[in-house]
């Protein structure tokens, strides 16, 4: 098997080899003892154009690192472009239903989990495959239990691209990084025949929760300058913090404090101007905090330390304003430009970790340009947790609706509704995922149809 991929725009076709999958119960190797893969060298990266292809391998993907499904998936190793222009390597998982789809050219979702680790196993490359270590130990929780929203694109037969989306030094939370990387591995899985997608022709819908919200809204603003040659067709998230300022004043002292603080090393981690002031102006608890090894437990560490006065760890009082702090937080702040594709945002009302007004003030800022097509929805019933769950229905059906090519008026629809979960509109997609989870844990072939 071979692939065939014509990076950026339009390179040369280039084969490469595929590697078989991991025969069971040999388990998947974390991506920090993969550096074959996770790390190639250099100027191997180097030598490709963004989107293009370094390495491909057949996965084995399971519900809870347990019951296989009876899919074809593949990881992807390609070559994006970090915020110096530096090229960097990234990876993705992609997902293809059984069956031929009628003839008809298969649509691409793009689904951007909300990671929020620093740890490379935390990414979806890694838990979601076979006999990786569970969540449950590595305290990875969003990613096995949010998988039934993509897992339902599959068997809609949608192909799925799942991107590792923080990069290979995980820089949670840095935006611009992970937008770029979000569009390279889109190019990427348009690059992989196996996929069997139509190349730059494909329609593509975007979507991601909290930490997967960032990666898609840069990813939307960052189409046109960046990737125009994808044809996106809608970006859909919730749980949207478009201003990390913002978001670290309503954790500090609260529950969220240690998640948050995690998105700032995060950050720092792609701006080393920012790491070293946080060095030199942080005390030493502070100091201590941001000592963590590199790859410390997922979502674990979030549970560690809540209501940290993270302010009281500068010696300034206003640090994010400083000079060197504001650059960089204004840098990886959404607002930039308006999308040029239809945008949905959603967002709780009395969200506990990610703020509505900033949302608030960005869908006022889009709607400004006459061009902008923007629908956002404010949940009144939901707080962060809850509106992950029972916005899926409506995702994918606002999702569906712009792979059918249902027009989407230039314009804004701002409103606030009860709970997006009463939308009857979205209720038979509620079983459609029920379906989909039951038939592919008893190995029924998900998307196998006509």
């Amino acid at each position: 098997m071979a692939v065939v991929q014509t990076g950026a725009a339009a390179a040369d076709p280039q084969p490469a080899p595929v590697q078989p999958a991991l025969p069971f119960p040999v388990p998947p190797s974390p991506p920090e003892l993969d550096p074959a893969f996770y790390d190639p060298p250099a100027d191997v990266v180097a030598a490709k154009k963004p989107g293009e292809i370094i390495a491909a391998r057949e996965v084995h993907l399971a519900f809870y690192s347990v019951i296989p499904f009876n899919i074809d998936a593949w990881q992807l190793s390609f070559r994006s472009t970090n915020t110096r222009d530096e090229p960097v390597a990234a990876v993705t998982t992609v997902m293809k239903p059984r069956g031929d789809n009628g003839g008809q050219a298969r649509n691409l979702l793009s689904y951007q989990f909300p990671t929020d680790s620093l740890a490379q196993y935390c990414q979806p490359s890694y838990v979601l495959q076979q006999a990786s270590v569970p969540g449950q130990i590595t305290g990875q929780f969003d990613i096995p239990f949010e998988f039934v929203a993509p897992l339902t694109g599959l068997g809609a037969g949608w192909v799925v691209n799942m991107p590792d989306h923080d990069g290979p030094n995980t820089a949670f939370a840095a935006g611009p990084l992970e937008g770029r990387i979000t569009l390279d591995s889109i190019r990427a899985a348009e690059n992989f025949a196996p996929a069997g997608l139509p190349g730059r022709e494909t329609k593509v819908g975007i979507s991601g929760y909290s930490g997967g919200a960032i990666a898609t809204g840069h990813a939307a603003e960052l189409h046109a300058s960046y990737a125009p040659d994808l044809n996106i067709v809608g970006a859909i998230s919730g749980g949207n913090q478009p201003d990390l300022r913002d978001t670290i004043a309503l954790a500090n002292n609260n529950l969220g404090s240690a998640l948050i603080m995690g998105g700032m090393m995060g950050v720092s981690r792609e701006y080393p101007e920012l790491d070293a002031y946080f060095k030199q102006h942080m005390n030493g608890f502070g100091q201590a905090m941001f000592g963590w090894p590199k790859n410390s437990l997922c979502l674990w560490g979030a549970g560690i330390l809540p209501f940290v006065n993270i302010v009281g760890l500068f010696d300034s009082p206003d640090p994010f304003h400083d000079p060197v702090p504001a650059k960089v937080f204004d840098a990886i702040s959404l607002g930039h430009s308006t999308p040029d594709m239809p945008r949905f945002l959603y967002q709780s009302n009395p969200d506990e970790f990610a703020p509505v007004g900033p949302v608030n003030r960005l869908a006022d800022k889009y709607c400004q340009d006459p061009k902008a097509r923007v629908t956002y929805v404010r949940d009144n019933f939901s707080e962060h947790i809850t509106l992950e769950i029972v916005s899926i229905a409506r995702v994918l059906t606002w999702l569906k609706d712009r792979f059918d090519g249902v027009p989407v008026p230039d314009g804004c629809d701002i409103h606030q509704e009860g709970s997006m979960a009463l939308d009857p509109a979205s209720w038979p997609v509620w079983l459609q995922g029920v379906n989909t989870l039951l038939g592919g844990l008893l190995q029924q072939p998900i998307g196998s149809r006509r």
